[in-house]
């Protein structure tokens, strides 16, 4: 993982993932030090992560007053127990579909949970938070949110996109790319996360877009994208193009059947 600052008082907590023959897929979790410190998502569900400290070298753990979990896959809740143990005092914000969800794999305490929906704001001490329904998501309780203060917007998977390198991932910026490289980017991961958005109407999609066109965003910070700062107008265009993107289309069972025929003997229960 790698920890590194964004605008003023947002701190990107950087992991990723290798997907073959996509990338490298950037999973992102952030803290917010405002008055009431914040925790967006809480990382990977993989053992060898140890979330509690990441946020340790950022915020005192005990410091930690909200959770809040854009929505409950296990890209998002790797380290949510672990942290609500070492922050006592933190609640976890999310949605009734979200707590909901969660009672499948470990139920949240639900003394700790705050439910918030699209629409309503978060007083964390010094600033209030406007949650939003980002345009395109791939669990029905997403719920991101906008920091007038700082004008950045946390969009959850909205605008995420496959890096060509794990640096780029974990320690770079989505400028870092060109401009047509990022749009790919973006539209394949559109297409793998999203599938409805080839489907929907035209008109309805278009009013989500523009809600978040309205909040002018200085930097956008999405889970499964490197920060973009000062791009908004871009990413913008690229949510316009998404519905008529070509459907992704996995790979095959032949496709299959060819990757494991190079594996050696015994590669496979190894690795």
């Amino acid at each position: 993982m790698d920890t590194h600052k964004v605008g003023s008082d947002t701190t990107v907590l950087a992991d990723s993932l290798e997907v073959p023959g996509i990338g490298h897929m950037p999973v992102n979790a952030y803290v917010l030090t405002a008055a009431e410190p914040v925790v967006v998502d809480t990382g990977l569900s993989l053992a060898d992560r140890d979330f509690v400290a990441a946020v340790g070298a950022v915020v005192e753990p005990a410091d930690v007053r909200w959770i809040w979990l854009t929505h409950p896959d296990k890209d998002h809740t790797g380290g949510i127990f672990d942290l609500l143990e070492a922050a006592p005092h933190a609640r976890v914000v999310t949605t009734f579909l979200g707590a909901g969800e969660m009672t499948t794999k470990r139920p949240l305490p639900m003394d700790r949970v705050m439910f918030l929906n699209p629409g309503e704001r978060l007083d964390v001490g010094d600033r209030e938070l406007d949650a939003f329904r980002p345009p395109l998501f791939d669990n029905p309780a997403t719920v991101g949110f906008y920091d007038e203060r700082t004008r950045i917007c946390f969009s959850s998977d909205c605008f995420g996109g496959p890096m060509p390198t794990v640096e780029l991932a974990e320690s770079g910026h989505a400028n870092d790319l060109k401009p047509e490289e990022l749009r790919a980017a973006q539209l394949l991961w559109a297409t793998i996360d999203s599938p409805w958005v080839q489907v929907v109407d035209p008109l309805k999609y278009g009013v989500w877009v523009d809600q978040l066109r309205g909040m002018n965003p200085e930097i956008v910070l999405s889970t499964h994208l490197p920060p973009a700062v000062r791009m908004t107008g871009q990413l913008i265009e690229t949510l316009t193009m998404a519905p008529d993107t070509d459907p992704f289309v996995g790979p095959d069972q032949a496709a299959l059947e060819a990757m494991l025929r190079t594996f050696q003997p015994g590669g496979l229960a190894t690795a």
